[in-house]
């Protein structure tokens, strides 16, 4: 192994991927949250969000995930950090892939605008259901039927969403340009809608 390998595996046995990493992930995600949410409140000028307050609740709520891994204390199947692990390299996976489909649609058809369309309505449950399937996986919440085992390997994973990806290319290229009222606007258009804001 190279001394990349090497210092990767130190990192690991150092405990950088399951304490640092999450640590990081968590509070990050719940400190920007409270920060644009305001649920904490305000300064006084009423305009900017409580950092200190939203710093702590997110510190506390980092350490709550990442110390019963550290001493063990999660139920088997339950652990959290082990869950965040299994499933964000598939997330990474997803993300690379929706980035690559914007790519070669730009490549196509210039500047890329999916906001308002009904391609942005499909994204929308696209990722509300690649991220329930990636963490259910992760958790354990369901076991695929016998039929469907061959779903569980990556290289048929990786196919499947090779051939979505294309198939939205496709679609995405050969789709009519007629204008649309608002009568005609269909659920996915008004879901689209929302990634405007």
């Amino acid at each position: 192994m190279g001394i990349f390998q090497d210092g990767l595996m130190q990192l690991e046995q150092m405990g950088v991927l399951d304490v640092i990493v999450p640590f990081i992930l968590i509070f990050t995600i719940v400190f920007a949250v409270l920060q644009k949410t305001k649920v904490l409140g305000t300064e006084p000028d009423g305009k900017t969000p409580r950092k200190n307050f939203n710093a702590m609740i997110a510190l506390v709520m980092a350490l709550g995930v990442i110390i019963p891994h550290v001493v063990g204390t999660y139920p088997y199947g339950a652990d959290v950090v082990v869950i965040i692990n299994t499933a964000l390299p598939n997330v990474s996976a997803v993300l690379v892939a929706v980035v690559m489909m914007l790519l070669i649609i730009g490549v196509f058809g210039g500047e890329v605008n999916f906001a308002g369309t009904s391609v942005a309505g499909w994204a929308v449950l696209f990722a509300i259901a690649a991220t329930v399937i990636i963490f259910g996986s992760a958790a354990s919440w369901w076991n695929l039927p016998e039929w469907l085992s061959f779903l569980r390997d990556s290289d048929t994973q990786g196919l499947v969403i090779v051939v979505l990806v294309f198939a939205i290319i496709i679609w995405f290229i050969t789709k009519s340009d007629k204008p649309k009222t608002d009568k005609d606007k269909d659920i996915f258009t008004k879901l689209g809608e929302v990634m405007r804001k």
